[in-house]
């Protein structure tokens, strides 16, 4: 598994989150220029195929899932815990998940983080409206 990830700040949230995607997938870090940008990169990275998913983090996690949302082909969703993060992979199929770095825990970051990424595929059940998104 390929992941792209972006920060824009580093903290105990952030180093958990790194440390636990070093250990399950090939690791893309993505840093440098202001969140928009790297919310971008990490969009492109994940649209191109360069990424299997992405991970973003900024203060509140809005702002990375607006920007990577610009990007043609990505569906980001902003989880605050793992329920969220597992069913926006299950029921919208998001490609991009986008995290807190300020007011989640750094287990919880983690834990949103696996649950993202355990989603073998879609819920057959929601396939006509995750294409009903993909052709928006």
């Amino acid at each position: 598994m390929r992941i792209a990830f972006g920060a824009d700040d580093e903290n105990d949230c952030t180093r958990a989150v790194v440390e636990y995607l070093r250990g399950v997938a090939d690791l893309s870090l993505l840093r440098g220029g202001s969140w928009p940008e790297f919310a971008r990169d990490v969009g492109h990275a994940v649209a191109a195929g360069e990424a299997d998913y992405g991970v973003l983090m900024c203060w509140t996690g809005t702002g990375t899932s607006i920007a990577a949302n610009k990007v043609p082909g990505v569906r980001a969703a902003l989880a605050w815990e793992p329920w969220i993060a597992r069913n926006a992979r299950l029921w919208n199929d998001a490609n991009v998940l986008a995290l807190s770095l300020k007011r989640l825990a750094p287990d919880v970051a983690v834990e949103c983080v696996q649950a993202f990424l355990e989603v073998d595929a879609e819920d057959p059940a929601e396939s006509a409206s995750i294409d009903l998104i993909r052709d928006l």
